[in-house]
């Protein structure tokens, strides 16, 4: 179907069409605009798979984070129990020293 239409006449007689709607001096600028919009188009392409990269890279570190965070504040949490339980068998000891003094 498509076959056909490109042929070398048939292109000629397109660019021929282009020439008269656009004009001569328009054709310069059209062009340039199809040429920044397609390397914006690939740019943009190359953007977003550099974004995926960025953002897998961030969430890794973020989960590092998060997974040192976690560590710290169960050692924080072990230190506190050890230290109330070191202090609950100190007022132990100073209760039973009182009561074995006053019998």
């Amino acid at each position: 179907m498509f076959g056909d239409l490109f042929q070398p006449t048939h292109l000629l007689l397109i660019a021929l069409i282009v020439i008269v709607l656009f004009g001569a001096k328009k054709l310069p600028e059209l062009g340039k605009g199809l040429g920044e919009g397609l390397r914006g188009f690939k740019s943009g392409l190359k953007g977003i798979s550099e974004d995926e990269a960025d953002a897998e890279d961030e969430k890794k570190k973020r989960e590092e984070l998060e997974a040192k965070a976690y560590q710290e504040a169960k050692m924080a949490a072990e230190a506190r129990i050890a230290a109330e339980a070191r202090v609950a068998a100190e007022l132990k000891a100073e209760r039973e020293a009182r009561e074995a003094l006053t019998k």
